[in-house]
């Protein structure tokens, strides 16, 4: 831990700048209390930095939770092993997952399936005790239920330290949480301009506590990091389903873990009641369970926090970027992205190279920087590799 300025505490050994210059910005906001922790993957982000821990009072930035509200990751243990998975066909595997599981930006499925119903119906319920129409956002949202995304959202099979075989995957709110988040982005922003606010960034436009605006975003941020893990869930579902047809075995569940890390909760700190932003980063109380994924080809880690103070009690949330995903592309080539990811059953396709690992930090410097924040419990080799154009 490096204290840079009273109001900025880092745990990343490796920081751009810019990323540094960014997360300084942010923590000059009059109502952020005590400091911004920066996670060990911390990086340039859309106005707050992506890593960073944003602890705020009576007030909350929208664009600091970003437009993937609730995004995060959940992992299963079975009891099968590697062993039972020895001389089979993975890309069989492989190919029924991704027939299961939508995939790719904007992909959804063709009708509520019926172990989605009760999710849907659990997520209306909700919408109409919270006094919002999640349908005046997009009416999409019920098909989307299941369904993965792009970018660096994934589902993988993986072998621990014991060689026992897990699913994990990585998604959030889809569509239907990028509208509400993109609403409520432009509402702060129409505010600031109404009150003569001046920001050193518009992306870190506020809303105030106690006002309808504030409340109208609480509620509906409430609603879609719910959506969020009700998606994972109905994801997870799927994917054992796919597992347990392919292997011919019952799976029994033997350890589950799912959490976000795109997503603002109240919490008492320091003695205060605060809203906390974890913009890439996760909650690691004392003993909490918690999900650190490597880059596309390399390591993940279940974890448990260690309730570490100054952080607020966080941890870094992946890898992070190194490079954009722009400049990724034009440094890295295909055959680059294969010789990463020999061994692991993927589809290969060019459109994944702004994933390959190179173009993350090295998880084991992350893990080393964040050794004060989490103990690891399980380190995750991948064997099958989906992922959504």
């Amino acid at each position: 831990m490096e204290k840079i300025t009273p109001r900025l505490v880092s745990w990343a050994s490796l920081l751009e700048p810019s990323t540094l210059e960014q997360a300084e910005r942010t923590s000059r906001l009059p109502f952020v209390f005590p400091h911004l922790a920066l996670m060990p993957d911390a990086h340039l982000g859309l106005g707050a930095t992506v890593g960073s821990v944003i602890p705020t009072e009576r007030a909350v930035v929208p664009a600091a939770v970003g437009v993937d509200i609730g995004c995060g990751m959940i992992a299963v243990r079975t009891q099968l092993s590697r062993e039972d998975l020895a001389g089979r066909d993975l890309a069989r595997l492989r190919g029924s997952i991704e027939r299961a599981v939508p995939l790719s930006a904007g992909a959804a499925n063709r009708k509520v399936v019926a172990t989605a119903q009760p999710r849907v119906d659990e997520l209306e319920s909700l919408a109409a005790q919270a006094g919002f129409d999640p349908d005046a956002r997009t009416g999409r949202w019920r098909l989307q239920l299941g369904s993965l995304g792009s970018g660096n959202h994934f589902i993988e099979v993986s072998v621990d330290e014991q060689d026992r075989v897990w699913a994990f995957l990585h998604s959030g709110s889809r569509g239907v949480g990028n509208k509400v988040a993109q609403h409520h982005i432009a509402v702060a922003r129409r505010l600031m301009e109404k009150y003569w606010v001046e920001l050193p960034d518009r992306d870190l436009a506020y809303l105030v506590e106690d006002t309808p605006e504030f409340w109208s975003y609480l509620r509906e941020l409430r609603w879609a990091q719910h959506y969020a893990l009700l998606n994972r869930e109905e994801m997870m579902d799927r994917v054992l389903r796919q597992l347990a047809e392919w292997s011919g075995t019952d799976l029994v569940e033997q350890e589950r873990v799912n959490c976000h890390h795109n997503f603002t909760q109240e919490e008492e700190h320091w003695g205060r009641t605060l809203w906390v932003t974890r913009k890439g980063a996760i909650e690691a109380r004392e003993g909490q369970p918690g999900l650190i994924p490597g880059s596309m080809g390399t390591r993940s880690y279940v974890v448990e926090g260690l309730g570490d103070r100054m952080s607020l009690c966080s941890a870094p949330h992946g890898a992070g970027r190194a490079w954009s995903r722009s400049a990724a592309r034009r440094r890295f080539t295909p055959e680059e992205l294969r010789a990463a990811m020999v061994g692991i059953e993927y589809r290969d396709t060019d459109a994944f190279l702004d994933e390959i690992p190179a173009a993350y930090k090295d998880i084991d410097r992350v893990m080393a920087d964040a050794a004060g924040l989490v103990r690891v419990r399980h380190t995750l080799r991948q064997l099958v590799n989906v992922k959504g154009d």
